[in-house]
């Protein structure tokens, strides 16, 4: 790019910059020097390829995705939580709320990721453990409890069940008399991924893919602030990835619900807004944040290029970050501390737009309210006493971030191409990439790479190549045992009382033919939002809404391989 070329780009940052509105705070140095809130090449100066890194706020959107950077909104704080009951975990709320969290995200315990209920003897030894037990929409009152759903962004990390869970949450909106037309956050919904990572499905992937068009329909036409669709990289990296796949696999998952939209007859100018991202932030500090910035890049060329995108919102990849729970250690866990940080850096120096980090307990137990007010704080000090603030993309023109970002984007590009060659030639009714990603489901082929990548970094660590300190050296320690969490049973023997008295004053006529309307609509085109809205409503439970579609549309089982 040439001289005038890279001026013209900096006058179009410039006025959107003194546009925008701008936090009151200080953005000098420590020592009071004052900083420019973006750098680029000095002035009258020809930059090869400065059209691939750009202007903060300007296509591609390399640099970010507001002329601003963090000098307009600071990233959301947005602490993964839930244990035991609704009651503990809304305790655990108010906690992080109460000491500067800007936004919740809701962890489920493993029935309700799997859309059982706390009586199911395939619960048993589980409620509470490694989230929050759900069962019905009274417990989503209990979960709030207190805390205004019109007023707090609120994330929820599942998938199989999501669209269930999700009307869970709109009703006890709504029994908080909250309009549910300004409802705000992110429901997971990504289906791709448990097949291709996570393994946490209820049925086929076609049935489930009916859900998530049902859903995106639904809330593009009556909830337009809140996103349907959390396409998540993060458990793909924890399975065992490289960064470049991490990223290749989840952006062309994404593909996939762009082509759904598309197929229901969408605007991509309208539900693509709604789709954003999660990501895992590793520990190979420059290569995590080269990912982050090819990823928006990648993003916005295909949504305008290959799916026709024409405004800016429809184009931005907007992601949550949370730092990679594979990373930490059991042995010498006060490490984790240093661990997480650096990831969280990563996370802001690449542009994210919330962050969850790990507590240092978190590989033994769920977090003591101790190790997670450290977590907290770790966020809080780097954005309140590093200057990370200050300007927006930092790191933007270093040669070894731009080669990195440009190698990660090479890598991920030869990935989309493969995954669009298993889908063949014929047409698919969805579209292209879904078709290569239903297939490298159905032959193994993601998890087969992924099991390869894992397996090549586990002999490095083995051989020393690669270190972990703590593990394979700087072993000794004075360290003392830790004290950790530990869910009662108690918590799932009145988990269980509770769901029977609520199960013994219902109506049940009305929740039995709630659900049969439910499943009579399952069998039509009609959304199913409504209905299944309609069986919430009547307090039926997480297990009986999924039971009766599990009697529908049978259970997925995955092919064996050898």
């Amino acid at each position: 790019m040439d001289a005038d070329e890279i001026a013209a780009g900096r006058a179009r940052w410039q006025a959107r910059y003194d546009a925008a509105r701008k936090r009151d705070a200080d953005f000098t140095t420590l020592s009071g020097l004052p900083v420019d809130p973006v750098y680029g090449p000095p002035e009258g100066t020809a930059y090869p390829g400065f059209e691939r890194i750009g202007w903060p706020g300007e296509f591609p959107y390399t640099r970010g995705l507001h002329p601003t950077g963090y000098r307009g909104r600071a990233w959301t704080i947005r602490q993964f939580a839930g244990f035991g009951n609704a009651r503990q975990t809304n305790e655990r709320y108010k906690m992080i709320l109460g000491a500067g969290g800007g936004g919740l995200s809701v962890a489920f315990d493993m029935p309700t990721l799997m859309g059982r209920d706390s009586d199911d003897p395939q619960s048993l030894g589980e409620v509470g453990h490694c989230g929050v037990a759900v069962d019905s929409a009274a417990d989503m009152e209990v979960l709030f409890d207190g805390i205004d759903l019109a007023g707090v962004t609120t994330s929820m990390t599942i998938s199989g069940p999501a669209v269930p869970v999700f009307c869970m949450y709109l009703v006890a909106a709504e029994r908080q008399g909250a309009d549910l037309s300004t409802l705000d956050g992110t429901l997971q919904t990504d289906i791709f991924k448990e097949y291709i990572a996570q393994k946490e499905w209820l049925f086929d992937p076609e049935p489930h893919l009916r859900l998530i068009g049902d859903l995106m329909e639904y809330c593009a036409a009556e909830i337009p602030r809140y996103k349907p669709l959390s396409v998540s990289g993060y458990h793909i990296r924890e399975a065992g990835s490289t960064a470049a796949q991490e990223l290749a696999y989840t952006l062309a998952d994404g593909f996939g619900y762009v082509e759904l939209g598309l197929s229901r007859g969408l605007d991509v100018n309208v539900f693509a807004p709604g789709l954003s991202f999660f990501f895992d932030s590793h520990l190979d500090f420059f290569e995590e944040i080269a990912k982050f910035r090819a990823a928006r890049r990648i993003w916005a060329r295909w949504l305008r290029d290959v799916y026709g995108a024409t405004s800016e919102k429809a184009q931005w990849l907007r992601f949550h970050t949370q730092t990679a729970g594979v990373s930490l250690t059991a042995q010498q866990p006060v490490n984790n501390v240093v661990r997480t940080a650096v990831e969280a850096l990563a996370a802001v120096l690449g542009g994210t737009n919330s962050l969850h980090t790990n507590a240092l307990d978190e590989t033994l137990a769920l977090p003591t309210d101790e190790s997670a007010e450290i977590a907290l704080r770790t966020q809080q000090v780097l954005m309140e006493e590093t200057g990370v603030t200050n300007v927006a993309d930092p790191l933007g023109g270093a040669w070894y971030v731009e080669a990195l970002t440009d190698r990660i984007e090479a890598e991920a590009e030869e990935i989309f191409a493969r995954i669009k060659q298993l889908g063949g030639e014929g047409p698919h009714q969805i579209g292209p990439m879904t078709s290569g990603i239903l297939r490298g489901i159905e032959d193994g082929w993601f998890t087969g790479h992924i099991a390869e990548s894992a397996f090549v970094y586990q002999q490095a660590l083995e051989k020393g190549d690669k270190k972990i300190v703590g593990v394979n050296c700087h072993t000794g320690t004075v360290a003392k045992e830790l004290e950790i969490l530990r869910i009662s049973h108690e918590v799932e023997l009145e988990q269980r009382r509770v769901l029977a008295e609520r199960k013994s004053v219902r109506d049940d006529a009305a929740v039995t033919a709630a659900v049969r309307h439910m499943v009579e609509v399952s069998r039509t085109g009609e959304n199913m939002i409504p209905a299944m809205l309609d069986a919430v409503r009547a307090e039926a439970t997480l297990g009986e809404i999924c039971d009766a579609l599990r009697g529908e549309w049978g259970v997925y089982r995955e092919p064996a391989r050898f």
